[in-house]
């Protein structure tokens, strides 16, 4: 199933974001092979890649500041909110694999551990660098920028 959303501003993006955060994090729905809840964001530079990723810790109760890790490819960050942490989920990987050259990389620094635990919710920015490496059931997740401040939000299940 996909949904295309258009947002106006910043604040509906951050709304939006939350929703999509709750939505995946319920795993009503979500068939992950017992695996981590990976999402994967596509989109150019300035398209709110991490201003997505920012929105999205927040609502998992993530304390540390969200910034980038683009120089060190992840950051791990524990789940504080107790909605998540105690039933679900306990970490909060997030990548961003803009300067990778190849995805043997990222196999060299535990991918297929984190994404194996049930426990973990990783956020891939850049995903169309490593999509051969991406869990068969990930979420996909397309930001566009349109003109003055709206984004051009696209969320589906791959299926690989």
């Amino acid at each position: 199933m996909k949904k295309r959303i258009i947002t106006k501003n910043l604040e509906e993006f951050i709304s939006l974001v939350q929703i999509i955060a709750k939505n995946s994090l319920s795993r009503l729905n979500l068939d992950n092979g017992g695996g981590a809840t990976v999402l994967a964001l596509y989109g150019e530079l300035g398209a709110g890649k991490t201003t997505f990723a920012r929105a999205f810790a927040e609502t998992l109760g993530v304390k540390e500041k969200i910034k980038s890790p683009t120089f060190i490819i992840f950051r791990k960050s524990k789940i504080e909110n107790k909605e998540w942490s105690e039933k679900v989920f306990e970490n909060f990987y997030h990548f961003d694999v803009y300067r990778i050259h190849n995805e043997k990389e990222i196999l060299n620094l535990g991918w297929e551990e984190i994404i194996s635990n049930p426990r973990n919710i990783v956020l891939v920015e850049w995903a169309d660098k490593i999509e051969s490496i991406l869990p068969k059931n990930h979420i996909e997740v397309v930001l566009k920028h349109k003109e003055e401040g709206k984004r051009e939000v696209e969320v589906m299940m791959a299926k690989v």
